[in-house]
């Protein structure tokens, strides 16, 4: 079966110079889910900007939070790769106050990692039930 797209095939573009920016995470309480990303990942806050609450990574993308209270927040999936020696800190932070990770991204094997590519990772729920992800290295694609 072939696939006949309507967009062109050839970018104008190098992929290299296309980046993420920022994206819009929606939560029912911005600051509460702004404040637990950043304190688990070891980041801050920054000030308001307009309806959102930012919170910076360290490539130059930024995760804005928006208040959501009309309807219910759909659960979506966030990956974080961090640094291996930060790894431990991260999960002893989630452990200090109180959350569950997991070494599967369906939750099922609590309070263990994987170990995935040659380097770490788990999955744990933000206040808004969002599959957050952290790992040490990056996917292997085909």
């Amino acid at each position: 079966m072939s696939y006949d797209s309507p967009y062109p095939h050839e970018s104008e573009l190098p992929a290299t110079a296309v980046q993420l920016n920022h994206t819009a995470v929606y939560a029912a309480d911005r600051r509460l889910s702004a404040d637990f990303i950043a304190a688990i990942l070891g980041l801050k806050v920054g000030a308001p900007f307009g309806p959102f609450l930012p919170v910076d990574l360290g490539n130059g993308v930024t995760l804005d939070y928006y208040e959501k209270r009309d309807e219910p927040i759909q659960s979506q999936h966030y990956a974080f790769l961090v640094p291996d020696e930060q790894f431990d800190a991260v999960i002893a932070r989630l452990e200090a106050i109180g959350v569950t990770y997991y070494a599967d991204p369906s939750h099922t094997e609590p309070g263990r990692i994987n170990r995935l590519f040659g380097g770490r990772g788990a999955y744990f729920d933000d206040p808004d039930r969002h599959n957050m992800e952290i790992m040490t290295r990056p996917y292997v694609r085909p």
